[in-house]
């Protein structure tokens, strides 16, 4: 791996909500999803850049473990942001220099493939990181392959919710990985899985 070359870490991840779908609220486990957003942030930010499409569960812990780490990098982040939740932003949205906002479509769903679509086209990425999540992990699972059929792919099934759907049931089974299903050791997977490979 080139030490000096900037690569593009996919980050779909989010914490289910109680009122929706049971199927991912069951199997969800909320303190496994923080701690491999944090583990997978705490890794790759000194390295290389995130790209992510805003969540209000995730987007703070991004920003927490930029501050903690110190570092410069508003270079390693990028945010994507619909503007049809333009009233929904979170303050926390302001403190990122690179965020993307893409325009309002006609309503919620295709105002959100939209942002997907471009949040796809515009980067080259090397890897895609799966974490909890509802159906729109499953949605950006999909896309992303389509789009990426190259890149590595790393559902973290121990997360549960839709990343084990999408682990268990879409998943190549040359991507899959006993570390993925069972360590929470999420720095020293992240270390292994992701940054040794790309």
């Amino acid at each position: 791996m080139a030490t000096n070359e900037i690569k593009n870490i996919f980050l779909s991840a989010s914490t289910p909500l109680p009122d929706r779908d049971p199927k991912y609220i069951d199997s969800a486990d909320i303190i496994a999803i923080r701690d491999a957003v944090i583990a997978l942030t705490t890794v790759v930010l000194p390295h290389h850049r995130i790209v992510w499409g805003g969540h209000p569960s995730i987007t703070p812990l991004i920003y927490y473990v930029m501050e903690k780490l110190d570092l410069n990098i508003q270079e390693h982040v990028k945010l994507y942001q619909s503007l049809w939740f333009e009233d929904k932003f979170l303050d926390d949205n302001n403190k990122f220099e690179n965020i993307v906002f893409t325009k309002k479509q006609e309503d919620i769903p295709s105002s959100i493939k939209y942002m997907r679509e471009r949040m796809f086209t515009e980067n080259d990425y090397s890897a895609a990181v799966f974490i909890g999540g509802m159906n729109g992990i499953e949605d950006e699972y999909k896309m992303f392959r389509e789009y990426n059929p190259d890149a590595l792919l790393l559902p973290v099934a121990s997360t549960g919710a839709a990343t084990k759907i999408v682990y268990d049931s879409l998943l190549p089974e040359n991507f899959k990985n006993q570390r993925l299903e069972k360590d929470y050791g999420y720095m020293s997977l992240f270390q292994a899985l992701l940054m040794k490979k790309i």
